[in-house]
């Protein structure tokens, strides 16, 4: 199956994805606003700079969306039909620098939170936001949500 897109029109569609400010980020943000949680966005001085850093309780948090990240088991993960000798790198090096990020902010002695896209649907993001403060209230090193 060929792409019934230009190169020109792909390219623009790919150079559209944003990596900051994203809707599942958002929602988070908001429902965490909202309970009083009060945290720093994207610090670069972070390794893989978290989207939200709460730095009154030691935790970074990703919010990693299901596609690009390879959310193992979700259905949101899809590898494309097409192109996959371009794919299946592209996707294995997004996962080697999320462990490495991850890693590295533990060796920091950071908190380390993973959010998922499909965690963060419309509906789910408030329970999502009361479960990730229970998780910033308690000992936990990381956390993963939902659970791959």
């Amino acid at each position: 199956m060929t792409d019934p897109l230009t190169p020109a029109q792909r390219r623009r569609a790919m150079q559209a994805v944003r990596g900051k400010n994203t809707t599942p980020e958002m929602r988070l943000r908001r429902a965490l606003d909202a309970r009083g949680l009060r945290f720093r966005l994207h610090r670069r001085d972070l390794p893989g700079s978290p989207d939200l850093v709460l730095a009154r309780f030691g935790a970074a948090i990703f919010v990693h969306g299901c596609f690009w990240h390879r959310h193992p088991g979700c259905r949101y993960a899809t590898t494309p039909a097409t192109r996959t000798e371009y794919w299946a790198p592209k996707f294995a090096g997004n996962v080697a620098r999320d462990r490495a990020a991850i890693d590295a902010l533990r060796a920091r002695g950071w908190r380390v939170g993973v959010v998922w896209e499909c965690a963060l649907r419309a509906r789910a993001a408030p329970a999502t936001a009361a479960a990730l403060d229970d998780w910033l209230r308690g000992a936990a090193a990381t956390l993963e949500m939902p659970q791959p």
